[in-house]
């Protein structure tokens, strides 16, 4: 994989089970068996997601039926005892579904995992319709990219837009996926910047900046004029 950044649709797996809206309950369960997930988005006749159902979502049912003995006046939450007693896919689902688009960025799909405490998400085009899956493992593939791909991309992209008139040779190394820059700029105040960068680069998992700006000269003859330099901040 190569540029920067990476979307959904780069990662996303494509072939992905998804539940009809009048499954049942015990095909759910065989199907999320069968294919080895514990979730699933639900579509509607044209494909569309109107929904996801989870093992959490079935385990409602399993806490009802346990046989548990239940005192006058107890009963499970309205919306756990509903669910307990559904029997097809579009009883039990979550709507509305949390989804995602196959343009957005990783990171944007990742915020979106954590702040709905999902492990996937099902992609959708503008029309609602189901493309794939991003999970977390998907997320996590731009980790596994080569050392020297990630390299070639800040030495080809970052490098000549930042310092196209550098101090000297600016040298990139990458090892596990820390990238180490060094070399002598003649703009110090693009050096956090650089590291900004890098930083948003697929792959990248630290940076180490030795960057330095040009070498100070001592001004022999201060009082000569059109020899005035400034110490980089």
């Amino acid at each position: 994989m190569t540029g920067t950044p990476h979307v959904v649709s780069d990662v996303m797996t494509r072939t992905v089970l998804a539940l009809h809206h009048g499954a049942a309950f015990k095909e759910i369960v065989t199907a999320l068996q069968q294919w080895q997930v514990s979730a699933a988005p639900v579509v509607d006749d044209d494909g569309r997601v109107v929904g996801v159902v989870s093992e959490a979502d079935l385990l409602r049912k399993e806490e009802a039926c346990d046989g548990a003995p239940v005192r006058y006046g107890d009963s499970l939450p309205d919306s756990r005892s509903t669910k307990a007693a559904s029997v097809t896919v579009e009883e039990l689902m979550t709507v509305p579904a949390v989804t995602v688009h196959p343009e957005a960025t990783l990171p944007e799909a990742a915020r979106s995992m954590a702040r709905h405490g999902v492990k996937r998400l099902p992609v959708v085009d503008a029309n609602g319709l189901l493309k794939g899956v991003v999970s977390r493992s998907d997320l996590l593939k731009v980790f596994l990219r080569e050392d020297e791909d990630i390299a070639e991309e800040i030495r080809h992209t970052i490098v000549p837009h930042l310092f196209a008139d550098s101090a000297g040779p600016i040298r990139v190394a990458v090892d596990g996926g820390v990238v180490t820059l060094t070399g002598r700029v003649t703009d110090t105040t693009l050096i956090p910047v650089a590291v900004g960068w890098v930083r948003s680069v697929d792959g990248v998992i630290a940076v180490d900046c030795a960057l330095t700006g040009p070498r100070h000269r001592p001004d022999l003859d201060p009082d000569l004029p059109g020899d005035e330099r400034v110490s980089p901040a």
